[in-house]
This record gives C-alpha cells, sequence and structure tokens, in this order.
C-alpha cells in the first residue's frame, strides 16, 4: 500500500489490526478506553501505536502532561484508516459469510435514525441480502426494558457522559445543546415555552435542571417521543428545546451562554447487546459501532480536546 503522509510517499504495509486500535483510541477518547474496545491491555494497545508510528516513520499522537492528542500525521492517517477499514471489514464479511441469514432486532431513539441509520443498514444489506432487519424506534428508557425482556437483540442508547453504571460499548459523545428556529423568538419569551421529550428522556431532565438552576421560567409547551414532532413545533418558532448538535437540521440554530442558556452536558451514545448474541446481530453491531465513529463530519471543539492517557 502506498501511503503519502506529510508530503511524502512511502511504500508501508498498513496492518489493519494496527489500524482499528489506532481508530479506537481516537473515537474512544484515550488509550485505557480504547483497550476495552479492541480487548487488550493498555500496553498492548500503546505498543501497537509504537508499531504503527515506525511503519510510517511518523509520529501519530502528541504526548504531554495532560494526556495525548493526535499530531498532524496522526489527523492525516485518520480518514484513510477509517476508509481501509471499511472497505476491508466488508470485503471479509461479504467473502467469508455470503449466507448469513436471520433475523436483528434493533431499537433507537429516532433522533438519530435518519442521521445515522439509513448508510449503516444500506451497507449492511448489500453485504449481508438475505438478513432481515427490524427496527424500533422508542425513548432509551423503553429500549432498556425492551432489551432486557429479550425482544431486541441490539439498543442504541443515550446516556451522560460519564456512564455511571453502564455496561455498553460507547460509539460517540457528543454535545447537547439548547435548539431554536433560526428567523424566529421563541427563545427571548417568558416564561420560555419549551418542547421537550416524553418522561424519561435525559435531555428534557437535563433541560429542566439547568433552568430551575438559573431560576429562569418556562413552561413545557409541547411534549411527544417523537423527534420529529419536537422539530416541527421548533422549526415554527412555537418552543425551544434540546438535542445533540449532530442532529440539528437546517433552519435550526443553537442557543448559547451569550443568550442566557446555560451549557448542557454532554452526552454518549452507547451500544448494547441482548443475551444472548446471535452472528448476524453481532455482524450488524460491528457495522454500527463504523457507522456512529466514523461519522466526523459533525465534529465540534469538544471532540478535538486531548485524549486521555489512562
Amino acid at each position: 500500500i502506498f501511503v503519502i503522509i506529510g508530503g511524502s510517499v512511502m511504500s508501508a504495509q498498513l496492518d489493519p489490526d494496527l489500524l482499528r486500535t489506532f481508530v479506537a483510541i481516537v473515537d474512544a477518547g484515550g488509550f485505557t478506553q480504547a483497550a476495552r474496545q479492541v480487548h487488550r491491555t493498555q500496553s498492548a494497545v500503546s505498543m501497537q501505536v509504537r508499531r504503527l508510528e515506525e511503519t510510517l516513520d511518523r509520529v501519530l499522537f502528541q504526548r504531554d502532561g495532560r494526556g495525548v492528542q493526535l499530531a498532524p500525521d496522526g489527523e492525516a492517517l485518520l480518514g484513510y484508516a477509517r476508509r481501509l477499514l471499511k472497505l476491508h471489514d466488508e470485503a471479509v464479511a461479504a467473502l467469508t459469510r455470503p449466507d448469513l441469514a436471520g433475523l436483528v432486532r434493533i431499537g433507537t431513539p429516532d433522533d438519530y435514525v435518519d442521521r445515522f441509520l439509513p448508510e449503516i443498514l444500506a451497507r449492511f444489506a448489500r453485504a449481508f441480502p438475505r438478513v432481515q432487519v427490524e427496527v424500533l424506534c422508542e425513548t432509551s428508557v423503553n429500549l432498556r426494558r425492551l432489551l432486557a425482556e429479550g425482544r431486541l437483540d441490539l439498543a442504541v442508547l443515550t446516556a451522560g457522559c460519564a456512564l455511571s453504571g453502564e455496561t455498553g460499548e460507547v460509539l460517540r459523545r457528543e454535545p447537547v445543546v439548547w435548539a431554536t428556529a433560526e428567523r424566529q423568538l421563541a427563545h427571548e419569551q417568558e416564561p420560555l415555552p419549551l418542547a421537550l421529550f416524553q418522561s424519561g428522556c435525559v435531555f428534557r431532565d437535563w433541560a429542566l435542571a439547568s433552568l430551575d438552576g438559573i431560576g429562569r421560567p418556562y413552561r413545557i409547551a409541547y411534549t411527544s417521543a417523537s423527534f420529529s414532532s419536537i422539530l416541527a413545533a421548533v422549526t415554527a418558532g412555537l418552543a425551544v428545546t434540546a438535542l445533540c448538535r449532530s442532529v440539528l437540521p437546517t433552519g435550526v440554530r443553537p442557543l448559547g451562554v451569550e443568550e442566557g442558556f446555560p451549557p448542557l452536558p454532554q452526552t454518549a451514545l452507547t451500544l448494547h447487546r441482548g443475551k444472548p448474541i446471535s452472528a448476524v446481530a453481532e455482524c450488524l453491531a460491528g457495522y454500527i459501532c463504523e457507522g456512529f465513529s466514523g461519522d466526523i463530519s459533525a465534529t465540534h471543539a469538544a471532540d478535538r480536546s486531548p485524549l486521555a492517557a489512562s
């Protein structure tokens, strides 16, 4: 494989296992977190990074007292690594499991369906046309229950970034923001009209707690379990809501502290597997992990903070 890094051309054999660990470090936010994802010790992960750096004769991570972060050559490699792994995994899947068949039931909050699932499911269907996928859109609270009852094989859930008690695999972390229509003034009304998901939604809890914390009066004008219904109220200029920044559509903008809105916590999207997990469900889980972590178009400054060294 000819690799262009830092303006020079070199011939190097890029081991997919090393690239997978490199990408896992970036996506998981550090060496320790990545070690859990790739099922290796932290020292083994560090050794793999050294091997990759020696192969390319480039420094991929910059280390300082706060931890590590991507070096310029690491930034350059990241996009190539994602594409190489994507093609590698699809080729292996298509040639080693062409007859994989069955049913996979996956649950997800509906605010991520349009943003992430179409491409993931399309790629999976091309590799495994005999696998049937059923998608159920529900709140994270309901999805946890359905997974525990054995009515789902996989579930994408929303959690706080502290991940207290979480057992799922972290797909991505991203900021939660206040959102309003670009050309409306709902955010200036008193009391503040809100469009929120139903009780049990962590975004709802965060929004209400933050407003209570600054003493701003509000009223819950719209409540729905449907992402499209929440957006309809917001885009019409009838209310303000709290959503992941990556799912904000055209015509909706975030609100910040300069407009009197307190910052909201970051969220983590986690993938949970039912027990027992079938071969077809585990295969789809791999596509989901790659699809969520590989989408970097919504990356923000928080995503580029130093990676934890431990």
